[in-house]
């Protein structure tokens, strides 16, 4: 490992605290750079991006994160977890990585609002060849946790109707896409201003819900993906066929506790109990999933919907808008 040609400091955002406020929890600051140990991987980050786990991670909410990034005071230095970039050194026993190799995926822990962060080979895939810094660093997260509500848990057929509610967002625009990659009839649920964007990515057909209940029962789907909702779930079901799948990924009632984990964990106590399949599960980020994604992307199965690239200073605002539902997409985040 050579790291002496390396800058010693490097510019990071800054969380000293947990805050729900990104403009006044996050700050700029000229901070020492990381350096990799044995078996892992340093990386000169070029983009990351914003997705709503950032805004989670920022204000520590629900409170059970904390048991895992820190109980009084965030463990890293800033909620950034996608990255694309370019390898700048590597630890002992690293095989499959060279300096220079582009590369996507996850830090080791968090921390990629900032120049350089650290990662482990098994959280990296080399980058889509044909896709920007910009356009890989926001696959890393809402790419894989569509793949697996889509592939591992819905265990989609060819022919099937898969009905996506959030379709305009990051794990949407990519659960609408894959779903479309494995032969099913796709309709996406969105606002009126985001209905075109939906249709855009593949959907066979789309549904305003500020104008239409899409759980109202009058048609009903094999697999039904939740994605950040809040509605109950003996709605969603009237939804379902008599067998078919239901999977919540994540949800969002401002919980300070839970945040929708109760209606995920009801989905999996009512589920042995009934005719359909209910349940949610947690993103198990893998280096092999990243690699699918990008053979989909090369292929030209799926694309990334990048709406707006900030630069890192402009993080906060970038998550005050995703916060404020104002985002169709993904939002990245331009580093150096």
């Amino acid at each position: 490992m050579t790291t002496h040609q390396l800058p010693a400091t490097m510019t990071s955002l800054v969380q000293d605290s947990y805050g729900s406020d990104p403009e006044q929890t996050l700050r700029t600051a000229e901070v020492a750079r990381p350096a990799p140990g044995d078996g892992e991987v340093l990386v000169r980050v070029r983009a990351a991006s914003v997705d709503r786990g950032t805004w989670h991670l920022m204000a520590g909410l629900a409170y059970p994160i904390r048991l895992v990034f820190g109980l009084r005071r965030p463990r890293f230095a800033n909620p950034g977890r996608n990255l694309a970039g370019t390898v700048a050194a590597v630890g002992a026993g690293v095989d499959g990585f060279r300096v220079g190799d582009e590369v996507f995926g996850l830090a080791a822990g968090n921390g990629t609002f900032a120049e350089y962060v650290v990662a482990r080979p098994d959280r990296l895939a080399a980058k889509p060849a044909n896709v920007s810094f910009e356009e890989a660093a926001t696959v890393p997260v809402s790419g894989s946790t569509a793949l697996q509500a889509v592939r591992d848990h819905a265990r989609v057929r060819p022919g099937e109707s898969v009905l996506v509610l959030g379709a305009s967002g990051g794990v949407g625009s990519f659960a609408v896409q894959i779903a479309k990659a494995m032969g099913v009839e796709v309709t996406g649920v969105a606002s009126a201003g985001k209905l075109e964007a939906v249709r855009a990515l593949g959907a066979d057909a789309v549904v305003d819900y500020t104008a239409e209940d899409p759980v109202d029962g009058r048609r009903r789907y094999d697999v039904v993906l939740d994605i950040a909702g809040n509605r109950p779930l003996h709605r969603l079901r009237r939804a379902l066929t008599p067998h078919g799948r239901l999977v919540i990924v994540g949800g969002e009632t401002g919980g300070r506790w839970l945040d929708g984990l109760d209606r995920q964990l009801r989905a999996v106590l009512l589920s042995p109990f009934v005719g359909q399949r209910l349940g949610f599960f947690v993103n198990k980020e893998n280096a092999a999933d990243l690699a699918a994604l990008r053979e989909l992307i090369e292929a030209g199965r799926v694309r990334t919907a990048v709406e707006h690239a900030y630069p890192l200073a402009e993080v906060p605002v970038a998550i005050r808008r995703l916060v404020d539902g104002q985002v169709t997409g993904k939002l990245a985040v331009t580093i150096g």
